[in-house]
């Protein structure tokens, strides 16, 4: 059964950084994309970041690009979130994802909190 537990969240300034992590347990960690995902109250959970099995290929929200970094080492079945820059508006609870064919993971997320 595929774990995901998430950890690294807290409060924060407006321009501080926080690094958030996602460790897996549960199948072969190395083959399979991993992704980042945050929800602000009343709004709906919306895509971060993504990081392919081997970390080769990364995608990020355009909200995001330039501030944040994903990565991984599958060494220690873990996945990162390297936020810099902060603003208020990220604001969150931010989950780990992954995917099996038929069936979507979620950690149980983490608190971040931006203050301006």
């Amino acid at each position: 059964q595929v774990q995901l537990v998430e950890s690294g969240g807290g409060l924060v300034q407006a321009g501080g950084s926080l690094r958030l992590s996602c460790a897996a347990s549960g199948r072969t960690f190395s083959n399979y994309g991993m992704g980042w995902f945050r929800q602000a109250p009343g709004k709906e959970r919306e895509f971060v970041a993504a990081i392919s099995r081997t970390g080769g290929f990364t995608d990020y929200a355009d909200s995001v690009k330039g501030r944040f970094t994903i990565s991984r080492d599958n060494a220690k079945n873990t996945v990162y979130l390297q936020m810099n820059s902060l603003k208020a508006e990220d604001t969150a609870v931010y989950y780990c994802n992954t995917n099996s064919p038929g069936r979507t993971y979620w950690g149980q997320g983490t608190q971040v909190t931006v203050s301006s």
